[in-house]
């Protein structure tokens, strides 16, 4: 059963509060993993948890740069035919799933396979 067009608007404003947020944390992140400064006048040992703060949020910046790709793509496919179908299977997936996960492209069943 294809989406109507309620639910495609509902997911519409869904992916893009998604993307808006996912823009914000964007910028946080990448405010968070700019170069330490060899000459900022902190001690060792902040130093060197600084720098490894710096790596977790290297990691989250780079996690939250796939989660915006996943949106705009779903965002540009919303539209069209299959949208709500399992890339794996071709069953159909829930209208809640995509609620939550509106990029999903694998229903319940394939995406733990």
């Amino acid at each position: 059963m294809a989406l109507t067009l309620a639910q495609q608007k509902e997911l519409g404003s869904i992916i893009a509060q998604m993307i808006s947020a996912t823009d914000e944390e964007l910028i946080q992140l990448e405010e968070y993993t700019r170069p330490i400064s060899p000459d900022s006048s902190i001690g060792r040992i902040s130093r060197m948890d600084a720098i490894n703060n710096k790596a977790i949020n290297d990691s989250a910046l780079l996690e939250k740069k796939k989660l915006h790709q996943k949106l705009e793509k779903a965002r540009e496919r919303l539209h069209d035919d299959g949208f709500d179908r399992c890339i794996k299977c071709g069953e159909t997936i829930p209208f809640g799933r995509l609620q939550i996960m509106p990029y999903t492209r694998r229903c319940v069943g394939c995406s733990g396979r």
